[in-house]
């Protein structure tokens, strides 16, 4: 049953809209009720407006924590037009109907996203009486328009204009579908910060997880899947979902997935220029340097062929040295803090070129969850913000004290490898360091480390002496150099020797590892008898 719309409450915290929404009713008739801060901004731009405390008969109390939970609003709400028994209630207890709730809620999600939010202020975000007037009015969705999106407002005076004054039911659906959706999550974002504050560290059951901004990409993985991007409320922390978009054509679903990847990995570098380089998610080039543009050349040349193409996210704003580098170079995606004007005038001669300014500053991983859906479910656990849990050389040979901070770049870059993941690392510069070989996602650690890691480091050797870096040496010379100051990482133990004894068939002499296999003593007696340096770091990163 389609009623013109006689009366409306109006109570928002985000006031974009509003005064235009309220002249609009008011034009068209519409009685207007409001509260507090909306009724003081209705009123001063010369609309006609109620309190809500004139048509209660009860004062606003318990600072504004109490002013619309009464029966006077909730019966208005809530009675079933036309139904006689109802009719009657209502008439008795002199009570009038309410046709219309525009309301949002307290800013819960954008106050516990700042950085110095204390638990008191987010508590007093909660709120309490609106949700419980958008339920009452969505329940009523027969015959009560329930708004909570200003996106909405003019879509709500054009069907009152179509429709004599009315809404249709319809039309009263499907906002009362998304009152529903918007307080299921306001109530999920309560839940997710109460259980970060849970005592004993673990997230309580049920875990609660609604995402209402949705954004329809062009397709999934592959053009035949329909796909969408769900966003949560942008947080304090960097993330490429909340990127803002300075160039370049609409991002796709794989794009997102290795914006992410790299975004996650050149965390671990920030604090100086670095570059992370990835390719199908996994970073093909992970390097530091003086410089980003530095950064960028070293981590390149780790693999030349699998950068084409590729998602690179960096540590510092692009400058115009960076961008002279990446700019006559096929990438899909740069994400960066910031870009200076000259970088943007050299980049965006690129029209698919897609830069992505981050919207928060760029730190390392905070502690938080990552998600999984499985079929019939969605596995969480604890971010891998971790790198090593101890150090212990177990093998005769030991490591050079300089190789510490190049033994702390291999793991951070390791544990964004997929499984079973092995990587060589060289210190290619005082301070800077680079991938040299990478081997990622073999059914087999053998397989990683000979035909993938070891292969792929002795093409960039290759490059690399051909562009005159060898100096006086030869091609086997220059390698058996650059191949002994390697470390290769591996992201867990090695089950059999047969990996130490590939790793020295190709002159390597440092190898670090988690350790914890049932042949850890094999494999210590075969870089023994090798002479290679080995360390337990006791602390696995499979990534799959």
């Amino acid at each position: 049953m389609n009623r013109p719309i006689q009366r409306a409450l109006l109570s928002v915290s985000d006031k974009t809209g509003i005064l235009e929404f309220a002249r609009g009713l008011h034009e068209k008739g519409v009685d207007l009720l409001s509260t507090g801060g909306t009724a003081k901004a209705i009123r001063d731009a010369g609309i006609p407006v109620r309190d809500i405390s004139e048509f209660t008969g009860f004062p606003e109390m318990l600072d504004g924590r109490v002013k619309t939970l009464h029966p006077k609003v909730h019966a208005g709400l809530l009675y079933l037009r036309g139904d006689e028994a109802h009719e009657k209630t209502m008439a008795e207890h002199s009570l009038a109907p309410i046709d219309l709730v525009c309301v949002n809620l307290y800013p819960f999600e954008a106050t516990v996203a700042k950085a110095d939010v204390t638990f008191e202020d987010a508590i007093e975000n909660i709120d309490i009486g609106g949700p419980t007037m958008l339920r009452s009015a969505a329940k009523n969705m027969k015959f009560v328009t329930v708004v909570t999106d200003p996106a909405d407002y003019d879509r709500v005076l054009a069907e009152m204009s179509e429709n004599d004054g009315a809404t249709t039911e319809p039309f009263r659906l499907r906002l009362g579908q998304k009152v529903f959706a918007r307080v299921a999550s306001y109530n999920a974002a309560i839940a997710q910060y109460l259980a970060a504050h849970v005592p004993g560290g673990e997230a309580p059951a049920p875990f609660v997880l609604t995402l209402n901004d949705c954004m329809p990409l062009r397709y999934g993985e592959n053009p035949h899947q329909p796909a969408r991007l769900y966003r949560e409320a942008p947080g304090a922390e960097a993330s490429v979902a909340h990127c803002e978009q300075l160039h370049g054509k609409e991002m796709s679903y794989n794009n997102y997935l290795d914006g992410n990847a790299a975004l996650e990995a050149a965390r671990e570098l920030v604090g100086a220029p670095g570059a992370a380089i990835i390719k199908h998610t996994n970073p093909c080039g992970f390097a530091t340097g003086v410089t980003l543009r530095e950064a960028l050349e070293a981590g390149w040349a780790g693999d030349p062929v699998s950068a084409f193409g590729s998602v690179i996210a960096v540590t510092t704003a692009v400058d115009a040295e960076a961008a002279d580098f990446l700019a006559p170079r096929f990438v899909e995606v740069i994400i960066a803090p910031d870009f200076t004007a000259e970088a943007l005038e050299k980049l965006t001669a690129k029209k698919n070129l897609r830069l992505l300014k981050l919207h928060a500053p760029f730190e390392a991983a905070r502690s938080g969850q990552t998600l999984r859906q499985i079929g019939g479910g969605l596995l969480v656990q604890s971010r891998d913000n971790e790198t090593m849990a101890s150090w212990k050389v177990v093998s005769e040979a030991g490591f050079p004290d300089n190789m510490a901070k190049l033994a702390d770049f291999g793991v951070k870059a390791c544990k964004h490898v997929k499984s079973n993941a092995i990587l060589l690392v060289r210190e290619y510069a005082d301070g800077r360091f680079q991938t040299l070989g990478m081997g990622a996602g073999q059914p087999n650690r053998v397989d990683s480390v000979k035909k993938l890691a070891i292969a792929r480091a002795h093409e960039n050797i290759r490059l690399m002496h051909e562009a005159g870096d060898g100096g006086d040496l030869d091609l086997e010379a220059f390698t058996a150099k650059i191949m002994g100051e390697c470390i290769l990482i591996s992201d867990a133990f090695f089950p059999f020797a047969d990996n130490i004894d590939a790793a020295n068939e190709a002159g390597i002499r440092f190898i670090v590892e988690p350790g914890g296999s049932v042949k850890d003593d094999e494999v210590i007696a075969a870089c023994d008898k090798y002479g290679i340096a080995m360390a337990f770091t006791g602390m696995r990163h499979f990534l799959h």
